[in-house]
């Protein structure tokens, strides 16, 4: 079956082999993204800030691909404090309503960056 590959502007990527984003028939899979500014910018400091922009990364991975918001079918959201929730929960709510999909969000000690409060993954449905 033919694959389709996104990249983004995470350094990642190319240090460790992976694409942002693939799609494989109707299935889009987004890798974990971390909120990495694509135009070189500073992170966002606070979680709802943080979870906008790795929701746009994905989402853009995403329409690349032939999806939409509206095709979302699942989401992970990991999260380094658990007082980050509500924000967090908040800017999944503004990316995703239109398809409110199921999601899990975890606590984690740590993300590869320190600076870093969340990363997402997302799947969807292209078309």
């Amino acid at each position: 079956m033919k694959r389709r590959f996104v990249r983004s502007a995470s350094p990642f990527e190319e240090r460790y082999g992976f694409s942002r984003a693939v799609r494989v028939g109707e299935m889009i899979r987004v890798a974990g993204t971390a909120p990495i500014p694509q135009d070189g910018a500073p992170t966002p400091h606070g979680p709802f800030d943080q979870m906008m922009l790795c929701g746009t990364i994905a989402l853009a991975a995403i329409e690349e691909l032939g999806g939409t918001a509206a095709g979302v079918v699942r989401t992970r959201m990991y999260i380094t404090d658990a007082a980050f929730a509500d924000e967090v929960g908040r800017a999944h709510r503004q990316l995703f309503d239109q398809s409110t999909p199921p999601a899990t969000m975890v606590v984690v000690a740590a993300l590869l960056d320190p600076a870093w409060k969340v990363e997402i993954e997302v799947d969807a449905l292209a078309g």
